[in-house]
């Protein structure tokens, strides 16, 4: 698996990754437009992480702290490279940059009906917490303004 490089998107990765995830990734998310991926790469530089094997895109995960929690979105590897490695790969760099921003916990969002996914998280140390539940709303327009910090601390 030497052959994989893990790197941080930038702005002229963003179009690729959209793609990449219409075709990896189980589901889609009110964020997964251009304009939505270009504000994470920009608010923070080294959240969304990219692997690539012989220059093309094969997996990526989002490893986004705000200074109190870790969490992990859009783990995703291509059809053609599971089993391979990748996930592990990039979740270790995730955690590596977890523990150097001085995070404690890691916090994946994995959708409920997505099996294939529950097992590489097991695998990988992660366990299912039942006594919570995600919340979320989305907001009006493209804006982003939330209406009070029940809107914004989810």
């Amino acid at each position: 698996m030497n052959d994989l490089r893990i790197r941080h998107a930038t702005a002229p990765d963003i179009d690729t990754v959209l793609g990449f995830w219409r075709e990896a990734a189980e589901g889609t998310s009110i964020s997964d437009d251009h304009d939505g991926v270009a504000r994470l790469v920009a608010r923070d530089p080294g959240a969304l992480l990219l692997a690539e094997r012989a220059g093309h895109l094969v997996g990526t995960v989002i490893a986004g702290f705000d200074g109190w929690r870790c969490s992990a979105y859009r783990l995703a590897v291509h059809p053609d490279h599971r089993r391979q490695g990748v996930a592990t790969a990039l979740m270790d760099a995730a955690e590596e940059r977890f523990g150097a921003l001085g995070g404690r916990r890691v916090d994946a969002m994995v959708l409920e009906s997505n099996e294939r996914a529950h097992r590489t998280w097991a695998t990988a140390g992660y366990h299912r917490e039942d006594h919570w539940r995600r919340w979320v709303k989305p907001l009006a327009g493209t804006g982003g303004a939330g209406t009070g910090a029940g809107a914004r601390d989810a």
